[in-house]
């Protein structure tokens, strides 16, 4: 569900540049439900390509996945065809917000990177947020574990160099993520008790691609990150000729080293661990 990015469109390249992050910290909050991991039914709610579900599924019972984006869910399939075939995971497509399974169905929920594409930055108090919770709190059993992996406003402000190049792109997207403060509030809203949030300050979203100072040149590269669906193709050619003239006066490399070095501290993501009470 993305009320901005064409996945139709992007999907096909997603896979080559992101790498789903953070794998110890979501199997270490799963941990903390009391059930063993090879006994829970976990829900990967807006599983995109399904990375995150493939790199997690061989240490839980079975996988639910879904996304709204028909282009994701076939790719997802595709990739796990096998371990579909072994009954270790089901794909569909469906709304985060509307879910079609029972109540208390599953152990854990795990929702990677997928808060921003849900609300317009004008929607009033994120109402797709508070659906998406309810939601979850339903077809959580109690004790279950809900794990939310997103951005933090000071993470985008320091942790993407390339940021730095469309100001006008990042003005929006970074209205479109949800304070982390008031995303734990939320929470309690719907009957969950925060435990914490974790980062991991050495991972990055789209893996050593991230480190290319020529990826903002390349369809391929941006199509790993969403928020160039939000630059006009007046800014995309500014952004490529700047990136031009760094390079032709020898400045590029010091523009990334300047820019990202504020991403070891901040790290990229956040993720948060509550449970359902």
């Amino acid at each position: 569900m993305s009320l901005y990015e064409n996945y139709r469109k992007t999907s096909i390249n997603y896979d080559k540049t992101r790498v789903p992050i953070g794998l110890e910290i979501i199997l270490g909050c799963f941990a903390k439900s009391g059930k063993p991991l090879n006994e829970m039914i976990v829900l990967d709610a807006g599983c995109g390509t399904g990375s995150y579900s493939h790199a997690l599924h061989e240490y839980v019972r079975r996988i639910e996945a879904i996304d709204i984006n028909p282009a994701m869910v076939e790719i997802a399939s595709r990739k796990l065809k096998r371990h579909r075939e072994e009954g270790r995971i089901t794909f569909s497509q469906a709304s985060i917000d509307a879910l079609v399974f029972t109540s208390r169905m599953f152990d854990a929920i795990m929702i990677n990177q997928v808060l921003h594409h849900i609300d317009n930055p004008n929607d009033q108090g994120y109402p797709t947020h508070h659906r998406m919770l309810r939601e979850f709190h339903r077809v959580l059993r109690p004790k279950g574990i809900l794990v939310i992996n997103t951005c933090s406003h000071e993470q985008l402000r320091h942790g993407f160099w390339y940021y730095r190049l469309i100001p006008e792109a990042f003005g929006e997207i970074i209205r479109r993520y949800m304070p982390i403060d008031q995303l734990i509030e939320m929470l309690f809203e719907y009957g969950f008790t925060y435990r914490g949030s974790f980062v991991p300050l050495h991972d990055v979203l789209q893996g050593e691609a991230y480190f290319d100072p020529y990826g903002p040149l390349k369809k391929q590269w941006r199509d790993g990150d969403s928020v160039f669906a939000l630059v006009t193709p007046n800014q995309l050619y500014r952004v490529c000729e700047r990136i031009r003239d760094m390079d032709s006066r020898g400045t590029l490399l010091s523009f990334v080293k300047e820019h990202d070095s504020q991403r070891k501290v901040t790290g990229q993501a956040t993720f948060l661990l509550a449970v359902r009470e």
